[in-house]
């Protein structure tokens, strides 16, 4: 449930997006010269991550139901408030290939995602900021991971066959609080609703991806607490291919049977803990840099719209890109 905090966000995102939307647009137009040339004064790791979401390097065309930006799809809401954000700095009349909320297969023809399986030609799948809502709230966390209950906590929806196998691994395990909040679970595995701050009362907190990614993973890793989980097999806006097991994150086996060991493990050796979770840490404020969030992501379209022939590419600008 939300928290006063929290809906006052929400109101303020809705709020702030549909200000920009009665604003007349040429006055963004306007400026993306100027964006762009801060956005080409960036280091090195901008460079990067742009090259990461957007893999694209050959010319390609737009595919038939390619949408103008001034006619994109308006549900779902923070979706489309998350595209129109930067996508409003160009020219209205130009097309995209997007699609909107989960997506656990890569698109025929470039389209502009929120995620992409890991391990497999996904170079048409163009990564955005999507659902950044939800998906990049990472509160702080002031409670020490020695200070932190002893305990395993996982909550979630059985929406697929991995969760469902974690929980008959865990859940008659002593140390572990395990279960899905969810009305529709089944009796031997229904457990209480519990919030992320109440989640972060426990030094062990599992991520399962569900649907596609793992929607808990952000905030665990910026918290004090030490991210368990299976490998990663699907990515968003936080590059979890780049995540690294045993630095970033604790691995899991698939049937879950190490996990008494691995907790037994950094009960005795709580500083390799507290490593994992300041490398953790490190990782998220990657994500905390506004302006370098705002470049990469209109390069991300800049480079969509010049491969797809709609855009003739400044000569600097360009190369900065390409490297």
């Amino acid at each position: 449930m939300a928290g006063i905090k929290r809906t006052t966000q929400k109101v303020f995102y809705y709020a702030r997006n549909v200000m920009r939307d009665i604003a007349p647009q040429a006055l963004f137009r306007r400026r993306l010269a100027d964006r762009l040339e801060q956005a080409r004064l960036s280091d090195e790791a901008v460079r990067r991550r742009l090259n990461d979401y957007n893999k694209l390097q050959d010319a390609f065309v737009p595919g038939p139901d390619a949408v103008r930006i001034d006619k994109m799809p308006f549900e779902p809401s923070m979706y489309y408030y998350d595209l129109k954000e930067f996508a409003r700095y160009f020219d209205p009349s130009l097309l995209l290939d997007v699609e909107f909320g989960d997506v656990i297969g890569v698109p025929k023809v470039p389209t502009l995602v929120k995620d992409r399986p890991i391990h497999t030609d996904n170079g048409n799948a163009v990564i955005l900021k999507f659902n950044k809502f939800r998906h990049f709230y990472m509160p702080a966390d002031a409670v020490a991971f020695a200070d932190k209950l002893p305990v395993v906590i996982w909550r979630g929806d059985l929406n697929n066959p991995i969760r469902t196998r974690f929980l008959d691994a865990a859940r008659d395990l002593p140390f572990c609080d395990v279960g899905s909040h969810k009305r529709s679970a089944p009796a031997e595995y229904s457990k209480p609703f519990l919030s992320i701050r109440q989640h972060l009362r426990y030094r062990y907190i599992v991520s399962l991806e569900g649907n596609d990614v793992a929607t808990n993973l952000k905030w665990i890793m910026n918290s004090n607490s030490l991210c368990l989980m299976p490998p990663p097999t699907y990515e968003t806006w936080f590059a979890e291919s780049r995540l690294e097991a045993n630095v970033h994150y604790v691995p899991l086996d698939p049937d879950f049977a190490d996990l008494g060991e691995k907790v037994r493990y950094f009960e005795r050796h709580p500083a390799q803990a507290e490593r994992i979770v300041a490398a953790a840490n490190a990782y998220c404020r990657t994500f905390s840099n506004e302006r370098d969030e705002q470049a990469v992501s209109l390069l991300v379209l800049y480079k969509y719209f010049v491969l797809s022939g709609q855009i003739e590419p400044d000569r600097q600008l360009w190369h900065f890109i390409e490297g």
